[in-house]
Order: C-alpha cells, then sequence, then structure tokens
C-alpha cells in the first residue's frame, strides 16, 4: 500500500438520484498511487454507478471529484480517458477479428508519411505488453488468445493513454484460477510501477489475494474503507450484508450435513432424505464460472442456495437448465442421464426455470399476460403445434385466479404490472408446463412483502404436492425459512450442504467466510 499522503483521484459527497431510486449518497473515496484499492458490496450496493459517475457516464447530483488536486467533471468516458481514467470491464470491449496491435491502437494509430505505421505501432505494442510481463505475437488476431490474455490487451490499451487511474470493473468473473493468478501478477507489477488501481469484484478469495485497502458500499452509500490486512472475511461479509458487529457469533458454523439438526427441525429433514431424488449432478461444472460440484434434489424437497453475488448460485442454476453448456459433469433425471444442450432440452426432462433477470430474461414487457404465461408452454410443444386461443385464454384466467394476480384483463400487457404481478405470471408461465422441477432464481427481489409472502406460499405448497424446487435468494432469512437443505455457495465453489435447522444467518455467514485466519 502507498504511503503517499495525498489520493491520485478523492471522491467527495458523490450523490446520484434516478426516478424514485436513490443510487448513491454522499460517497467518499480516496485512491492513492501504487495501491490496489477494492470496491465491494452486494448486488444494488451502487459499485456500478459510482463507477460510471468516474468515467463520464453519469453526472452526479452532487458532490466533486477530485484529479491529483484538481476538480474534474468527465462529461464522457473518452473525456475521462482523456484525464487519465481508464477503465477495463467484465466484458472485454474489443474486436476479436482484429490483430493484438490493431486493438491496442484503435483509433489511435500511429502514422508515418500520412500512412499507419505498422511496423512501430507494433514494436510499441510489444513493449506495452512487456511492460506486463506478456510476451506474445502481436501481429495474430486477438481471437486466437484466450479471455486472459485479452484483458492483458485491454489494460495494454488502457496504459496507453497514460492512465493515472485503472479501474478494474469484475474483471474476473470469466477467468479460471490459472488466468486470475497471471492478472494479478500483470496488477502487482503495475502496482510497482505506481499505478493508483481500483478493483472492483464481488470473489473474497481475489479480495484478499490482492487489496491494499478495501471500501464497502451498501445501499448506495459508504459503509466504511479499511486496511486489507486489517479486516477479516467474516467482520468483510458481515459489513456487506449489514450484520452488526454485536451480532457475530463466536462459534464457527456447524458441519455440513452429517451434523445433527435439532429435534424441531429433525423431522422434516429426515423425511425429505426419504423421497426418491429426481435431479442428481455429478462434478458439474463450466471453467471460469463454476467449479465441479455436486448437486441432488429430491421429489417434494426445496432446496436452498445460498452465498453472495457472484458465488456460483446462478451460475450453478444455468448450468441445470441448459441455458449454459456444462464442460465437466453429468446430469440424470429419474435415474436416467441427460445432456442439455438447450434450455429446451431441460424443458422436455421437466424443469422449469424463472431468472433472476426479469426483465430481460423473463417478461416480455410489450406482450399480454396471456402471451407471456403460455410462451413456455408452446416452445415445449413447437411452432407447429399451436396452442388453441380459447386453451391460451382458459389457462391465463386459471392462473390468474389461482395466484391472485392483480391485471384488469389477461389481454393487459404485463409491463404496466407491478414487478409483484409480473413475477406472478412468470410462475404460472412454468405452472403451465407442468414441470416436475423447478428452479427459482430471486422469485421474489424487488418485490412487495405481500406479494412475497404469496409467492412462497405458493411455492411451498408445490413442494407439498411433489414437485422438486431449487431456489436461490440472497435474503438469508427467506433461504433459512423455507429449505429442507441448504447448500452454501462460496466464490463459485459448494461450501457445503446442511439440513434445516443446522444454521442460522450468523452462521450461514461463517460458511461463506470459511478459511479466514482471524476466526
Amino acid at each position: 500500500m502507498s504511503t503517499l499522503s495525498s489520493p491520485v483521484l478523492e471522491l467527495r459527497g458523490i450523490s446520484k438520484s434516478f426516478p424514485g431510486v436513490k443510487a448513491l449518497s454522499g460517497v467518499a473515496l480516496n485512491l492513492y498511487p501504487g495501491e490496489v484499492h477494492t470496491l465491494m458490496g452486494q448486488n444494488g450496493a451502487g459499485k456500478s454507478t459510482l463507477i460510471k459517475v468516474l468515467t463520464g457516464v453519469y453526472t452526479p447530483d452532487a458532490g466533486q471529484i477530485l484529479l491529483e488536486g484538481t476538480p474534474i467533471q468527465p462529461a464522457s468516458t473518452l473525456e475521462a480517458q482523456n484525464l487519465g481514467i481508464s477503465t477495463v470491464y467484465q466484458e472485454v470491449n474489443l474486436c476479436p477479428n482484429l490483430s493484438v496491435a490493431e486493438n491496442i491502437f484503435i483509433g489511435r494509430y500511429p502514422r508515418k508519411l500520412g500512412r499507419i505505421d505498422w511496423r512501430g505501432m507494433q514494436q510499441q505494442a510489444t513493449s506495452l505488453l512487456e511492460r506486463m510481463q506478456i510476451r506474445i505475437d502481436v501481429t495474430q488476431p486477438l481471437a486466437r488468445y484466450p479471455l486472459a490474455i485479452q484483458q492483458m490487451v485491454a489494460i495494454s490499451r488502457a496504459l496507453l493513454v497514460s492512465a493515472k487511474v485503472l479501474i478494474l470493473d469484475e474483471p474476473t468473473s470469466s477467468l479460471d484460477e490459472k488466468e486470475v493468478e497471471l492478472l494479478f501478477s500483470v496488477l502487482r507489477g503495475l502496482r510497482e510501477q505506481g499505478m493508483a488501481i481500483l478493483f472492483v469484484t464481488h470473489f473474497l478469495d481475489q479480495t484478499y489475494a490482492i487489496s491494499d485497502r478495501i471500501t464497502v458500499m451498501r445501499n448506495g452509500e459508504r459503509e466504511g474503507e479499511y486496511a486489507c490486512s486489517e479486516l477479516s472475511r467474516l467482520e468483510l461479509v458481515n459489513k456487506m450484508v449489514g450484520v452488526p458487529a454485536g451480532d457475530t457469533a463466536a462459534e464457527p458454523a456447524a458441519e455440513p450435513a452429517a451434523a445433527a439438526p435439532s429435534s424441531a427441525a429433525a423431522a422434516p429433514a429426515e423425511a425429505t432424505l426419504k423421497l426418491p431424488a429426481f435431479l442428481r449432478a455429478l462434478g458439474l461444472g463450466r471453467k471460469g464460472a463454476l467449479a465441479p460440484m455436486d448437486i441432488e434434489l429430491r421429489q417434494g424437497e426445496l432446496l436452498g442456495l445460498a452465498g453472495l453475488l457472484g458465488s456460483g448460485r446462478t451460475e450453478a442454476a444455468r448450468l441445470l437448465f441448459g441455458a449454459d453448456r456444462a464442460d465437466s459433469g453429468t446430469i440424470s433425471i429419474d435415474g436416467k442421464d441427460h445432456n442439455f444442450n438447450s434450455p429446451r432440452d431441460a424443458i422436455a426432462a421437466g424443469i422449469g426455470f424463472c431468472s433472476e433477470d426479469r426483465k430481460h430474461e423473463g417478461a416480455v414487457l410489450e406482450l399480454s399476460v396471456r402471451e407471456n404465461l403460455i410462451l413456455a408452454l408452446q416452445a415445449r410443444l413447437g411452432i407447429m403445434r399451436a396452442i388453441p386461443m380459447k386453451r391460451q385464454q382458459q389457462l391465463a384466467e386459471d392462473y390468474v385466479k389461482a395466484l391472485g394476480i392483480k391485471t384488469a384483463s389477461i389481454e393487459t400487457p404485463i409491463g404496466t404490472l407491478s414487478g409483484g404481478n409480473q413475477q406472478k405470471v412468470l410462475l404460472a408461465r412454468w405452472m403451465a408446463t407442468e414441470p416436475k422441477m423447478l428452479i427459482l432464481d430471486e422469485p421474489t427481489r424487488g418485490i412487495d412483502v405481500r406479494a412475497k409472502q404469496e409467492i412462497m406460499d405458493y411455492v411451498t405448497a408445490l413442494c407439498r404436492k411433489g414437485m422438486a424446487i431449487l431456489f436461490i435468494s440472497s435474503e438469508l432469512p427467506e433461504v433459512l425459512r423455507c429449505s429442507d437443505r441448504i447448500v452454501v455457495m462460496r466464490d463459485r465453489k459448494a461450501g457445503g450442504e446442511y439440513p434445516r435447522g443446522a444454521l442460522d444467518e450468523t452462521s450461514v455467514l461463517h460458511v461463506i467466510a470459511a478459511g479466514d485466519a482471524h476466526e
């Protein structure tokens, strides 16, 4: 960590609001030369908004940004870059068909006698990469190199403009362990050269591997700024989720599955153990997304996945549904092996999936309640077997009544409904396919308390009727209250499996922060 007294970048009282939402409130941050400063917080904490303010995408409503002591007001990403603030995003924004050198210099090609100086460009590109101890053929197309090298090329492009501040926004989300270590080796080298680095991540292990200081954000505010060496993992998790220090348990979490639950919880847990298995996944994984893990889900059981944002919960759900292709492991349904090449295969096997991204992967806002409701069933039947209009209307009317969906008509555009009612329509969509298993990824996020309770009551009733349910939620009390078993995820791995009653909110946090030397 830098010992310099003057920050290269200083944020004072940054606030930003959108209609109905206070995204940032009085946020402060100091970034010093020769340090890696990590920004952490749960989904909705304000990290992305803060980065967009820093890089000129948003103009703050209040507050001040100072670069080397001088107030700045970047009005665009280009202006921020010209000032010396460069950003590398999670998704590499480069051109894979162009050469490495062309990607580094695109838009800024060096010229000689009125023409592009190809030789000079290639020499400079090689020199920039060697500064980061990366030695590759810069004349080759970028697509020939792995994602980690593409990240280095993006960083080299940022360094080309004499960046004073390098912002890395979730750069490791798609990298495996070896690629992460390569990136961190580069960052350590840049830190030694005096670069000020702001690192945005949700991975605990990576935070402690690279950080000098940590700023924690929660609900659009800065919770605090800490030296990495003085903040334990458990304390960090507590601060991210808002658990008061006095509520932190002194004892570690119970042992996985083998630990005996309390007598009150033992009966339902033991009952589900006797149910037949519907789905078994062994060694299921995807490079850069999820370490190989085992999942078993029984008929009439609700299995909860708990963990922080980025812990691997959604990645596991998408692999089970065929939305992403697994590169390791096997899946069996009712004892028969399946290879899910697409969601259609999973639907055919009796699996439904309510995505956490309701607006982009769930509801088609311009379509009516009826049209949204029959989408999955129509997809399963195929375009050659259109569902008769009377059948569509009857399904829609039945589920509107069964789930208490508040809408003027089944022909009302779903985009005009409240979030809770939209979620009920999406749940009805999958119920219309008569699934044997339902994956619910954050089904109650962003909806009111009454709608939450109605949805969870309905889900619990489905479970009692024999449906297998995989339930993902960031709200720990909800997961603990509803689940027959819980798998705790951390850093894209399964941290342990626990029966009902073996965990409480505090012990879940201990599992998430496992391996902390301070405990």
